[in-house]
């Protein structure tokens, strides 16, 4: 394609893209799988397709889009149900591998235990991009977010440790399983070192970061140089990623300045909306390549190759999840309930209940790792012949991820509205008012600190007026606490008060926005002045809650 069609062609994927967001925001359906469908019958249609190139989504896209899940992640959370995500992420992707592996040894003919291994690990781990956007919509409890978050962010890392090994063994040798086990400890204690490594040299560039446009700098290449570094010492690069993005994550509170926090959330906002959706709809236009290859298989070995994997896939998940939740307390973590739940508290060490297993089994969606593990399994051996089974083991990894992406991925949202999950979202209120109460209260103290110092009148009345500002704001949230106390509702209480001052201090802001545009207009104003006055109300409307 020419530059120019190569840019048309991109401008109509982006504005694809839009659409279905606003499509999915409306219809409660998640845009990967829309996004997926549509691919899908782009592809059949005359025009260009863009095939995805393994080595261009592990190194440019996957880097960014786990970093942004990471950031967006708990360390906290993720380190208290440690054992439950790595049972989730390592245990599980190892499982399922495996068994793949033994199913097309036993029942697909001329396949090797070998081969079935390297499309276990690839079918192996969920990407929980749809199941995170329809379960936070729904407001899934926090407890299955976290759980779901933390297998997302490290089941890659076991996946294409465990493909790599795999693949060695098919293209030129045998498979070992203690070497396996070996290499995957190896490449995991290097990727965690790479991750902390490079975390720790962005906590050093701190003090550089005040900046905000050199923040988003140094934050949009911290993936890359942490994908790059791993791979350059044959450790788990998305391992890496992954580890500095939860550190930096859980850093940047304490050491960023507000302005770079409020850009660099937003750039990544973006880049993850239009990688992700980009990526979604490469999923289905790669229809055409993966067909072309089946002629040479008998349809019963078709049937048979794709019954056991997306049989494994869909099927262990569930009795995994119950087996372990039956193990005793000492050998497996266990998370019922939702922790954000004063009610639930007790229930922290009891195991999770049949909803809650049901709402995680239809959690495991797969998506663009799968595509991309898949297709860096090579088309010649080490001894120049054709990969066995190649052909085969794309499609199946396709529809997987197609059964999963698109039928789980629109079923999941009635089923956890069936299952009646959901968040408490009063105590999360409650949680959160408490949290600014006491912060009211640090301030109050540290400005009867300041109070104690020598000052002049000036700095009297800034103290005193500062005074009145955190006492009026305290007192507000007083009132929310007494009034989330009284609520017997899990919703949160709606004060006809409250509500009634956001739609006036809207109205007042758009009031000033008009009136600064009128002398802009009028030439009293700069444009620069106004893009100062604006940016302003900008802030001081970002403060109010969204009401749609």
């Amino acid at each position: 394609m020419s530059v120019e069609t190569t840019l048309l062609f991109i401008l109509a994927c982006v504005a694809v893209v839009v659409a279905v967001r606003w499509i999915a925001d409306r219809s409660g359906l998640p845009a990967a799988a829309l996004l997926t469908l549509i691919g899908i019958f782009y592809a059949v249609l005359p025009g260009p397709n863009i095939e995805l190139k393994p080595e261009v989504v592990l190194t440019l896209v996957l880097p960014p889009l786990l970093y942004k899940a990471a950031l967006d992640s708990s360390l906290l959370d993720i380190r208290r149900n440690l054992r439950t995500v790595i049972s989730l992420s390592v245990v599980l992707v190892l499982l399922t591998a495996l068994l793949i592996g033994v199913g097309f040894h036993w029942f697909v003919a001329g396949a090797t235990m070998a081969v079935g291994v390297a499309l276990g690990a690839a079918v192996a781990p969920p990407d929980p991009v749809a199941a995170l956007a329809v379960g936070k919509k729904v407001g899934l409890p926090r407890n299955i977010v976290t759980l779901i978050q933390g297998e997302g962010l490290l089941n890659d890392a076991t996946a294409l440790t465990l493909l790599g090994v795999a693949v060695a063994a098919a293209a030129g040798g045998e498979f070992s399983f203690g070497h396996t086990v070996l290499e995957f400890f190896v490449s995991a204690a290097g990727g965690v070192i790479a991750g902390v490594v490079v975390a720790y040299a962005n906590r050093a560039s701190r003090p550089i970061q005040r900046d905000p446009l050199i923040a988003n700098a140094i934050s949009l290449s911290t993936p890359f140089l942490a994908y790059v570094l791993a791979e350059e010492v044959h450790v788990s690069g998305v391992l890496a990623v992954v580890v500095a993005g939860l550190i930096v994550g859980h850093d940047t509170p304490r050491l960023s300045s507000g302005a770079s926090r409020l850009q660099v959330t937003a750039v990544w906002r973006l880049v993850d909306f239009l990688l992700e959706g980009l990526v979604f709809l490469l999923i289905g236009q790669q229809l055409p390549w993966v067909i072309d290859g089946l002629a040479e298989y008998k349809t019963s070995t078709i049937i048979i190759a794709v019954s056991i994997s997306v049989g494994v896939v869909l099927l262990l998940r569930p009795l995994f999840l119950l087996v372990t939740q039956m193990l005793p307390s000492s050998m497996h973590a266990r998370l019922g309930g939702d922790p954000d739940s004063e009610k639930n508290t007790a229930r922290r060490e009891l195991a999770l209940n049949g909803k809650e297993i049901t709402a995680l089994s239809w959690a495991g969606t797969r998506g663009v790792i799968t595509l991309a593990a898949i297709f860096t399994i090579p088309e010649l051996t080490d001894a120049k012949e054709p990969f066995p089974d190649r052909d085969l083991l794309l499609f199946c990894a396709f529809v997987v991820v197609l059964v999963t992406l698109v039928g789980q991925g629109i079923t999941f949202a009635p089923l956890v509205r069936a299952l009646g999950l959901r968040a408490d979202k009063a105590d999360q209120a409650k949680l959160r008012n408490e949290a600014r109460k006491a912060s009211v209260q640090a301030a109050l103290d540290r400005i009867e600190e300041i109070d104690q110092d020598p000052h002049d009148d000036v700095e009297d009345h800034a103290i005193e007026a500062m005074r009145k500002q955190m006492g009026h704001r305290l007192e507000r949230y007083q009132r929310r606490l007494d009034l989330l106390d009284a609520s017997d509702s899990d919703e949160v209480p709606v004060s006809p008060a409250y509500e009634a001052a956001l739609r006036v201090r809207r109205s007042v802001i758009d009031a000033q926005r008009e009136e600064l545009i009128r002398w802009r207009d009028a030439g009293r104003l700069s444009d620069e002045g106004l893009r100062v006055l604006e940016r302003e109300l900008d802030h001081e409307e970002r403060l109010l809650p969204d009401r749609k």
